[in-house]
């Protein structure tokens, strides 16, 4: 059921596309008679108003618009010459229906106005071929989206949503007050924060998803708030917080000696968090260098002056614990600091490090765009997925209609672009309720014109009413609803053009239950799964990439002599993560996962952050500058491999293959020797990654055996 919210946002918009196609159509019919001129004045503010999901204000939406019209009259110049010959406009329909729907790696905006693009093309791309129409087809398009798009600025204009940046300052002066002692939440309330930052809960326009430094920038910056919050959250649950908090005071902690490292560090870390809090609700960067590089180099040094000072001054080993919590937190705000400047600067910065994580802070607007679209361009993403599928699903369509020549054929392809979903049960729940709505629809628009006949004034005066109530209760009661009320409209509005009669009605349903046909083979041939499958093999592959980094970050600090073994490379771990995520994003977005028998997939993405940021900036604090006893170092190496192994047998379970035999991990044991701060920061972070891939993996065992006790009930909860 929708809320009151968005049922007024469904009339408004039904309102302003009424008005916008009414204006024209009406104009270029009884004004100037020119059918052609009508046609496109109609349809295009239903294919961009209607059909087109864009988000956003109602100038988000104007602009977005804008935008799109000369790339639509390029599309309805495009189809119209290639509507000479069928095989033309089918392999037009290919290459032009994979780049526009491949749109959605640029973010969410692009994505909502590729429907209404591929319905340009469409549109144009049926014969007759007559590209003596060329001009009014242009003339018309132009007319109708301009008209909608004074109706977005002007008529029950749809108010903005918060920006992404007063939500992101709103969460990081929660941070900031917690860490300042001025608030005191509990972990939970801490959590919930950090979670309204995850983008499925952000309005569309807002969300930073964009191949631009600027939505990067954003997005690092709201990934280092919830990481932060985690910490946080962690550190209130434990204690440590409250301990940490009284010596940033000056009043010491309970081991009855004061943190002196801890006590110079957390005000730091408050105050740049209130410096960029109100930078982000400002709009403008904090001036200055970014001084928390030398705040942390200044914590390290102190830590280890006071752990191979002499025997009195040197920390209990749960001081150093603390400490080395502190500095994760201390690094989280590091990277929200950077990642804030770019977001709202934008512009182009010498490189910072970590290179790897900060990449796109020099890098031009062309090797973003470049990085995004390559990225994104393998069978493993499933944006380029999606994109396969409808294009050959709109190619198959135009084929069938163009060599069957179809009666409107372009219907066959509207069909198959709104009701194709991302799985084949999805698409085929869609298709029964259309076929419902579109047969019911049929009667009623065959009785609709065998009793009006030719009575063009009847249907003038329906026409208005009728879009605005489909555009209203279609939205609003389902597809079946929409579907039948669309198919009266388009009735109407045809029998003003030429001279009709009931087999308009017929057609109409010949050719959605056609285009839903092919639709749904298609759904079934090409990744009918959708996303699940596609999560578990990305997922796999980001924790498959993370096992070598766990080895390599150890074998760099234990290296002897100390600096000579590189970093491991964490380009790999960083393009599964984004693949990963987008499967993730996408799965989230089908039906049925909130089934007990699913893993905990967002726990993967957490912990394989973990391990990315661990190994960023243990290589760089933490290196230390001479050997470490060999036997602590043989211990972290093992309790590296055996991590590995884990991930490994991770990977297995993901995919449900053989998983490789559970190794013997060593006993979590406290660091021997003389407590450096590298082995406490190295021992924390280990043992971290333990509890978490332990978790995990308990969560994927259980989701594997779940569907086997229990496989009769979940078909009959899930209807599949």
């Amino acid at each position: 059921m929708k809320g009151g919210a968005e049922r007024t946002q469904i009339l408004h918009r039904s309102v302003r596309v009424t008005g916008a196609a009414a204006a024209g159509f009406y104009s270029f019919v009884y004004g100037l008679d020119e059918p052609v001129l009508a046609l496109y004045a109609l349809f295009a503010p239903i294919s961009l108003g209607l059909l087109s999901p864009i988000p956003g204000s109602g100038r988000q939406r104007a602009e977005v618009m804008l935008k799109a019209l000369p790339v639509g009259l390029l599309l309805v110049t495009l189809g119209t010459v290639l509507a000479v010959k069928t095989w033309a406009a089918v392999l037009g329909m290919l290459v032009v229906g994979f780049f526009l729907a491949f749109a959605a790696i640029a973010g969410p905006r692009p994505a909502g106005a590729a429907p209404g693009l591929q319905l340009f093309y469409i549109l144009a791309c049926f014969p007759p071929y007559e590209p003596e129409t060329l001009g009014l087809r242009l003339a018309g398009l132009s007319f109708g989206v301009l008209a909608l798009v004074l109706c977005e600025l002007f008529l029950l204009p749809q108010p903005p949503d918060p920006p992404y940046r007063t939500t992101l300052a709103a969460a990081l002066a929660t941070a900031g007050d917690t860490i300042a002692g001025r608030s005191s939440l509990s972990p939970e309330a801490l959590r919930e924060t950090g979670a309204r930052l995850r983008l499925s809960s952000l309005p569309p326009a807002e969300r930073p998803a964009g191949p631009g430094r600027v939505p990067r920038g954003l997005a690092q910056a709201g990934s280092a708030t919830r990481r932060l919050l985690e910490q946080l959250a962690h550190l209130t649950e434990t204690g440590e917080l409250r301990e940490l908090v009284r010596e940033g005071a000056g009043v010491g902690g309970r081991v009855g000696r004061a943190d002196t490292p801890s006590g110079s560090l957390l005000p730091q870390v408050a105050s740049l968090c209130d410096e960029t809090d109100a930078a982000l609700r400002t709009g403008r960067p904090a001036p200055g260098p970014q001084r928390m590089d030398k705040v942390i180099d200044d914590f390290q040094q102190l830590r280890v002056r006071q752990a191979t000072g002499p025997a009195a001054d040197v920390p209990p080993v749960p001081v150093l614990r603390r400490q080395a919590a502190l500095l994760a937190v201390a690094e989280s705000t590091r990277i929200l600091e950077i990642s804030v400047r770019v977001g709202l600067d934008g512009r182009r910065t010498p490189p910072i490090r970590p290179r790897e994580l900060f990449w796109y802070t020099h890098a031009a607007a062309p090797q973003l765009w470049a990085r995004r679209f390559t990225g994104n361009m393998t069978l493993r993403s499933v944006q380029f997925q999606n994109a396969v599928r409808i294009a050959l699903a709109l190619a198959a369509a135009r084929l069938v209609a163009g060599s069957l020549d179809l009666t409107h054929g372009f219907w066959v392809l509207l069909a198959v672009l709104t009701l194709s979903r991302t799985t084949v049960g999805a698409t085929w729940a869609a298709i029964r309720q259309a076929v419902t709505g579109n047969l019911v629809g049929a009667v009623a628009a065959g009785a609709l014109l065998i009793g009006l006949d030719r009575h063009t004034e009847a249907y003038a005066a329906i026409l208005a009413p009728a879009m605005l109530i489909a555009f209203a209760l279609g939205p609003l009661l389902g597809i079946a609803w929409a579907q039948g009320l669309f198919t009266l409209v388009v009735a109407t509005a045809f029998a003003q053009i030429a001279p009709v009669s009931w087999r308009l009605a017929e057609a109409r349903i010949v050719d959605v239950v056609t285009g839903s046909a092919i639709g749904l083979l298609c759904a079934m041939l090409a990744w009918p799964a959708g996303a699940r499958t596609e999560v578990r093999r990305t997922m796999a592959g980001l924790l498959r990439e993370c096992g070598p980094l766990i080895k390599g970050t150890v074998d760099m600090l234990t290296a002897v002599p100390p600096g000579s073994a590189p970093a491991p490379p964490t380009l790999p771990a960083l393009h599964r993560l984004r693949l990963a995520e987008s499967a993730y994003a996408q799965f989230r977005s089908e039906p049925g996962v909130d089934s007990p028998a699913r893993a905990d997939w967002h726990a993967v993405l957490i912990t394989a952050n973990h391990i990315l940021l661990g190994a960023q900036w243990l290589a760089r604090f933490d290196l230390p500058a001479s050997s470490l006893p060999p036997d602590t170092a043989d211990r972290a190496r093992a309790g590296a491999r055996a991590l590995a192994q884990v991930t490994d047998r991770l990977a297995a379970l993901c995919t449900a293959d053989r998983p490789p035999p559970v190794g013997t991990r060593p006993p979590p044991s406290e660091p021997t020797g003389p407590p450096l701060p590298v082995l406490v920061d190295l021992d924390t972070w280990l043992r971290s990654l333990t509890v978490q891939l332990t978790r995990i993996e308990a969560g994927l065992l259980e989701a594997l055996r779940r569907p086997a006790r229990g496989t009769t009930a979940a078909r009959g909860s899930h209807g599949s």
